[in-house]
């Protein structure tokens, strides 16, 4: 697990989504009532909570060069289902993309999705390589290439195994 900052504006909600697994332990918070409510989700809400967060990851291992992790739902099959609308600021007349009223878990992904697009900055939302952990982080690397959400612990630990399998 990742001690990095979180992923700038709407997309912590994206990284928070998907790191509502631990992989390592098999702990998901979608089961408990805080981590359901940290989200803003109801306890019917969970199973699409859990196809989305899959398919999150799914695409966030892709951003890192990374093939799935197992066969999910592709997410823009989830995505094209999650209404947005078109909001303008009468004051400025600055436009943005937000989730419909009382938008559901999807619909604030999709807009986070857009508003990462727009910034350039969902392609930095990655997947931790190790595949026991496949958590999410946001690359700030210079070059855009980091492949673990933590050096210090999975990046150490695929280092020693691949020093270790080297060894006679």
């Amino acid at each position: 697990m990742s001690e990095r900052t979180p992923a700038p504006g709407a997309l912590a909600l994206v990284e928070s989504l998907v790191n509502t697994l631990d992989i390592e332990t098999g702990t998901d918070s979608l089961g408990t009532a805080a981590g359901r409510e940290a989200l803003g989700i109801s306890e019917t809400e969970v199973p699409a909570a859990r196809d989305l967060r899959e398919a999150l990851r799914a695409a966030l291992l892709a951003h890192a060069g990374h093939p799935p992790h197992r066969a999910v739902t592709p997410l823009g099959t989830l995505l094209a289902r999650a209404p947005l609308l078109v909001t303008v600021d009468e004051r400025d007349g600055s436009a943005a993309l937000a989730p419909a009223d009382r938008a559901p878990l999807a619909s604030r992904i999709a807009a986070a999705v857009a508003g990462g697009l727009v910034a350039g900055t969902w392609h930095r939302l990655k997947a931790c390589e190790a595949a026991d952990c496949h958590w999410a982080y946001y690359d700030r690397s210079p070059a855009g290439r980091s492949r673990w959400c933590s050096m210090q612990v999975c990046g150490a630990r695929a280092k020693m195994r691949r020093y270790r399998a080297k060894q006679p």
